[in-house]
């Protein structure tokens, strides 16, 4: 992999999400050589992927090159590849690339969609967990539209314009929201030929409602924001079986739709070769100590999404979002940083800083641990968060004058079919 020899301690860590970059920028120009590896050249700011996918934003304005985040760390390398096999009698990872031994190993990989085990529904549905398939629904939802305007019949038009969505949790919500603003105000302007009635938005949420991870109260808001916006709302209910066109679910309600986009769940992203007992096989995630080692293991870790670190407080392990694995990378890069100079370890302890969803243009929820709201002002916050959140001075401001735009014309700017894409 032509990394440099050095009498440094290596530090080789996978994946370039939010655990990774947090934890190779708390190990920058320290007495450590860092080796971070990714199959993408970039770090995606995941939870603004809904708007990449309803044409609110450009990818780029939401992905940051990882080479331009550690230009400046002396003796921190990047490599573009793929993680095949940990070898850990060795110290060695054997990837696309070549092989790397380490001192210290930090698993960082993530989640990938969960399909629960049904192939038809990962053959035919649209995932959302990357640039790349966020383009992807960008693109069907505008050849829909195109499609429609040239159906010949009411049946096959109301297909094209029929939007299935499966899971009512952030980002489900987010993105019903953000289709529903595609409806009410650009189908009106751009698609004359178009009834805006024709287009129905379905959102599907197995649980008794939607965004169950979050308060009963932000629940409620989130469903009446959602019907004045037109999404019609279906608890209780998830599906069973989808062909690419027939919707069939648990209940008598059936759909025919030319876009089932699944945002049901996830499941964690592993590497094969340690041991049986460190993975959680229910979840794919690794089961890690209050220091983020990964069991039966002292010189590997595991943080983020893919860690599973069980406490009084979370007895199914830390919520898979940002601010776990933010807080987990900054931790373990000072803890590997103790362990080189033999100090003792700190424990990690999460501190829940609330959640919060948007709904669409004045509408969003916030859940902090002694006050819960809801509306503009919420709304307001929640842009502010993802705003400062961005890696990137650039990137804040495109999505700021996006954002501005968007507020001002009531419009969505990259309606554009770059890459057609193809069931």
């Amino acid at each position: 992999m032509n990394i440099p020899e050095s009498t440094l301690p290596r530090v080789v860590i996978v994946g370039g999400g939010f655990a990774g970059v947090r934890l190779v920028k708390t190990l920058a120009n320290k007495n450590v050589q860092v080796v971070l590896i990714d199959k993408h050249n970039y770090h995606t700011f995941q939870p603004l992927l809904y708007q990449v996918s309803s044409s609110g934003l450009e990818p780029d304005s939401i992905a940051y090159p990882l080479r331009k985040i550690i230009k400046a760390h002396k003796t921190t390398f990047f490599r573009l590849a793929e993680v095949e096999r940990i070898q850990p009698e060795e110290k060695r990872i054997k990837t696309s690339i070549g092989s790397i031994q380490y001192d210290y190993l930090v698993l960082a990989t993530g989640t990938k969609t969960n399909f629960f085990g049904n192939d038809a529904i990962k053959t035919h549905s649209m995932p959302m967990k990357s640039v790349p398939q966020a383009l992807n629904i960008r693109s069907l939802i505008l050849q829909n539209f195109e499609k429609a305007a040239i159906a010949n019949t009411k049946q096959e038009r109301e297909a094209f314009l029929n939007f299935v969505i499966v899971g009512g949790g952030p980002t489900g919500v987010e993105l019903a929201g953000a289709i529903a603003e595609l409806k009410n105000n650009i189908l009106p302007r751009d698609y004359r030929d178009l009834n805006r009635q024709d287009m129905h938005i379905h959102l599907l949420e197995g649980a008794n409602r939607v965004l169950p991870p979050m308060s009963e109260h932000a629940s409620k808001q989130a469903e009446k924001f959602l019907t004045e916006l037109g999404v019609n709302v279906h608890c209780n209910t998830f599906v069973k079986d989808y062909d690419g066109l027939h919707v069939k679910t648990n209940t008598t309600l059936e759909f025919q739709s030319e876009t089932l986009i699944w945002a049901a769940g996830v499941t964690g992203a592993p590497i094969h070769g340690l041991k049986a007992n460190s993975l959680i096989e229910k979840s794919n995630r690794y089961s890690v100590n209050n220091f983020n080692q990964v069991e039966g293991y002292d010189s590997i870790f595991a943080i983020g999404d893919i860690a599973l670190m069980t406490t009084d407080a979370y007895p199914n392990g830390h919520p898979q979002v940002a601010q776990p694995a933010i807080q987990q990378g900054k931790l373990l890069g000072e803890n590997i940083l103790r362990h080189i100079q033999q100090k003792p370890l700190q424990p990690f302890s999460y501190k829940d800083k609330g959640s919060m969803a948007t709904i669409g243009r004045n509408k969003a929820v916030v859940d902090l641990k002694h006050f819960k709201f809801g509306g503009f002002f919420a709304w307001f916050v929640w842009m502010f968060i993802h705003l400062m959140s961005l890696v990137g001075f650039r990137n804040r401001v495109i999505v700021f004058f996006n954002w501005t735009y968007n507020y001002i014309n009531f419009d969505k700017a990259a309606r554009l079919i770059i890459r057609p894409f193809k069931k």
